[in-house]
């Protein structure tokens, strides 16, 4: 049996020191963008009301004692909640480095704890983040000074121009589905998916619902082909599966909500904001109706982010994952080797 020595042995630590200082200049570098660029940078509280309500995230809660009240509290998996009520209170441009927690998060690419880069525009529209989120790709390969973002073998020039595609073209592409063709007047046809996945040999549970099924197809037939030969940006996601964007105006089938990949990676998630605290109380209670179904639990709804969104101006905003982006920028082998100190359980 090899004996892994740990990550904090002096030979492991000599090893990841590079890609480590490398991460540092990058965030200073992005620092230095979004001053330029008129922003504040903002530090949002890791304990929330909510954590989220999207029915497949999950959390890490706590117990707190306010005023001799014991109150069940959480890590937040995003700074989402109290950027957007910074918004309300009259912030224009905000970006956060916040730690951020997501349980049951344990895969190559996916750690329980990490560094999310997450940014607002008050008063911008969404094409206005989709250009900040590719300027920050070109920016951390130029500040790591590599010509190239890289993933175990192979490599996107970042000089590449970036493509676009929506999610309907890129089902149409890669599974040959008709995406919105499963969705009418009344919201997503679980049944007619259903049909064109199994002749697809696309395999799924009878249990599944829409969302599931249209998971499946995303994760095999379709994210495994994105970003390949140049930066992609997937965009107009169904508005099933984008529970804080808004509708688009020339199809309310489809939403403001594209997400940013390079060689098969998700390193963005953008939204243009919804801010109709009505349609996101109806969107949260679904979503936590959904989780109770399968999980077995559900997260309370944040009655001041819904007070919020209705004085909330009109908002673009982004997700980063700055821990994959350093990963990519660097060509470090693993997400590890670019964590300072990675959390429990991994790197070890």
């Amino acid at each position: 049996m090899v004996t892994v020595s740990p990550w904090w042995s002096p030979d492991r630590h000599a090893d990841r020191r590079p890609f480590l200082v490398t991460r540092n200049r990058i965030k200073a570098s992005f620092r230095r963008y979004f001053e330029t660029q008129g922003f504040t940078e903002v530090e949002c509280a890791a304990l929330q009301v909510s954590p989220g309500n999207e029915t497949h995230l999950h959390a890490f809660a706590t117990e707190a004692a306010i005023n001799g009240e014991t109150r069940r509290l959480y890590l937040h998996t995003s700074p989402e909640f109290a950027s957007k009520k910074l918004l309300a209170a009259g912030e224009q441009k905000i970006f956060d480095f916040a730690r951020v927690f997501r349980n049951r998060e344990h895969a190559p690419l996916n750690v329980p704890e990490f560094t999310m880069l997450e940014w607002y525009r008050a008063n911008a529209d969404y094409e206005t983040v989709i250009a900040d989120s590719l300027n920050l790709l070109r920016l951390a390969a130029e500040t790591a000074g590599q010509p190239a973002l890289r993933h175990r073998d192979r490599s996107v020039r970042i000089t590449a121009q970036a493509r676009r595609m929506t999610v309907a073209e890129a089902f149409d592409t890669y599974a040959r589905i008709d995406l919105l063709e499963t969705i009418d007047a009344e919201g997503p046809d679980r049944a007619y998916l259903a049909l064109q996945a199994q002749a697809r040999g696309i395999h799924f549970e009878p249990t599944d619902t829409w969302s599931d099924i249209f998971s499946r197809i995303l994760v095999e037939r379709i994210e495994p082909n994105l970003g390949l030969d140049a930066p992609l940006i997937l965009d107009q996601y169904p508005a099933a599966e984008a529970a804080l964007a808004r509708r688009c105006a020339h199809d309310p089938r489809v939403s403001e909500r594209f997400e940013l990949y390079v060689l098969g990676v998700e390193l963005a998630n953008g939204f243009g904001e919804l801010t109709d605290p009505v349609e996101q109380r109806a969107r949260f209670e679904a979503e936590m109706d959904e989780k109770s179904r399968i999980y077995g639990e559900r997260y309370p709804i944040d009655e001041d982010l819904l007070r919020a969104l209705a004085q909330m101006p009109p908002s673009s905003g982004v997700a980063m994952g700055f821990d994959r982006l350093v990963m990519l920028a660097t060509g470090a082998p693993h997400i590890e080797q670019v964590m300072w100190t990675p959390p429990a359980g991994r790197g070890s």
